[in-house]
């Protein structure tokens, strides 16, 4: 007879164990635990159309400097004057900032729509973001390509008596908002009657009174 086999002493210590990724349905690739692709594809889209919509602002910009009514000035050996003192020029041209703006909101988040054919949250932050992106830079292109800021220097060019144009300001600080309240509110409403729809039913849904809950068919 032979003597029972004893176990090792010292057994080989065992493996911990490591999570397999697990493969992505229809396809052969994996995805590593904790990873979204569809939300990472998603912010990447979001970032290129607010810079995409931002970008845009330049040509608000030479919109603005080009449709704004000009602010008439006049001066004598000492100081600079309003030629028109009841004028309401400033008030038209932060007027014709907001409507350009707002038209700007309304164009920008239908074309963006119309490339996308759908909505979501990050849709939505970057038009609203571009969209104060390029008030802001079309403000600054607007006041860079109007009249020099310089008034008195302008009025020792011009000479004394002779009316110039004013320097292009936007006095209304919230005229700024007027682009990307206009985009969410268009992508919202262009999301709502044309966007994807969710499946419906077949037939109408019956509630089941009889606390009996029955298999799944199929």
């Amino acid at each position: 007879m032979t003597a029972p086999q004893t176990p090792s002493e010292n057994p080989p210590p065992e493996e911990p164990h490591q999570p397999q990724a697990a493969p992505a349905e229809g396809t052969g690739a994996t995805v590593e635990p904790g990873g979204d692709p569809e939300f990472a594809r998603e912010l990447r889209e979001g970032v290129l159309i607010a810079l995409a919509v931002a970008v845009s602002g330049v040509v608000l910009g030479l919109l603005w400097a080009w449709l704004a009514p000009r602010v008439p000035l006049i001066a004598d050996t000492h100081n600079v004057y309003l030629k028109n003192t009841e004028g309401e020029e400033a008030i038209g041209a932060d007027g014709t900032f907001a409507l350009l703006a707002f038209g700007f909101g309304v164009v920008t988040a239908a074309v963006v729509f119309l490339v996308r054919r759908r909505g979501g949250i990050p849709l939505v932050v970057s038009l609203a973001v571009g969209g104060l992106l390029g008030a802001v830079l079309g403000w600054v292109t607007g006041m860079w390509l109007g009249p020099t800021p310089d008034v008195v220097a302008h009025a020792k060019q011009v000479g004394a008596g002779v009316v110039f144009d004013g320097p292009l300001r936007l006095q209304a600080k919230g005229a700024l908002l007027a682009w990307p309240i206009a985009a969410m509110l268009t992508q919202i409403a262009l999301t709502g009657l044309f966007g994807p729809r969710d499946p419906e039913l077949d037939g109408p849904v019956v509630p089941d009174w009889s606390g009996h809950h029955q298999p799944p068919v199929g």
